[in-house]
């Protein structure tokens, strides 16, 4: 995956498994990682990510990702790794194969996350068709995925 990829997944890992309060404070853990940009690229990251801030009785106020509460995301996520199994692409459009009777709950994810790189899916029993925006590419649908479902990085690489 790209670099910004592995960025937005570094992110998404810090602000679950930190109480992080600002943005200087991720800055310092991320290069501490080995990742160095500015501060306004970490802000569109945080706006990308949908990041926004939550009182805390420890630290004031710290980031929080959407659906951080009560991981019924992270169920959903290993759930569609699991059924995950290929996908291709032609003409522009993806199909991605799952196991029988997983492709309507990984579309519903897909389409759940909104991600800016696909329109759309259309599910069946155990295939899914992408919809990428125009001028969008596979690497990009396959990074987006990778965002939605970060249990995949390693079965698209």
């Amino acid at each position: 995956m790209g670099n910004r990829t592995e960025r937005l997944l570094a992110i998404k890992n810090l602000i679950t498994n930190n109480k992080i309060s600002s943005q200087e404070e991720l800055l310092l853990l991320l290069e501490k990682m080995g990742l160095h940009f500015t501060q306004a690229t970490l802000s569109r990251d945080l706006k990308f990510l949908k990041v926004n801030k939550i009182a805390d009785p420890e630290k004031g106020y710290i980031y929080e990702l959407p659906d951080m509460h009560g991981g019924i995301n992270e169920v959903a996520e290993h759930y569609a790794a699991q059924g995950f199994t290929s996908i291709q692409f032609a003409h522009h459009l993806g199909v991605i194969k799952t196991m029988p009777g997983y492709a309507p709950g990984i579309a519903a994810l897909i389409d759940t996350a909104n991600p800016f790189e696909i329109v759309g899916t259309i599910a069946g029993d155990d295939t899914i068709l992408i919809i990428p925006h125009n001028n969008v590419s596979e690497r990009d649908v396959l990074s987006a995925l990778v965002l939605i479902i970060p249990e995949l990085k390693d079965k698209l690489t």
